[in-house]
């Protein structure tokens, strides 16, 4: 798994678990540059998201920016699978 410097890191597709088409994903609703997701709400990155391209994106989509807004805001680089159950129980809160 890529475990860039997360202060230094300037392309998206050097992040854990963003490949080519997630970064593209990331670029359509305005993040250009791995700092920006600091912060950011992963929920309503995936509802942007859908909304800008009208269609629905695989709930995994979701857990891809949870894991990667994770590791920019301090945390080790995990598969954005271990990201599946977060998903599901907050969305059953919901």
């Amino acid at each position: 798994m890529k475990n860039p410097d997360r202060k230094t890191v300037s392309n998206l597709q050097d992040l854990p678990n963003i490949g080519t088409e997630i970064a593209k994903d990331l670029q359509v609703i305005g993040i250009e540059h791995p700092q920006q997701l600091i912060g950011k709400n992963p929920f309503n990155l995936h509802e942007t998201l859908c909304k800008t391209t009208g269609k629905n994106h695989d709930p995994c989509v979701l857990d891809v920016f949870m894991s990667v807004i994770d590791f920019m805001e301090g945390g080790e680089p995990k598969p954005w699978w271990k990201f599946t159950q977060k998903r599901k129980k907050k969305l059953l809160q919901e």
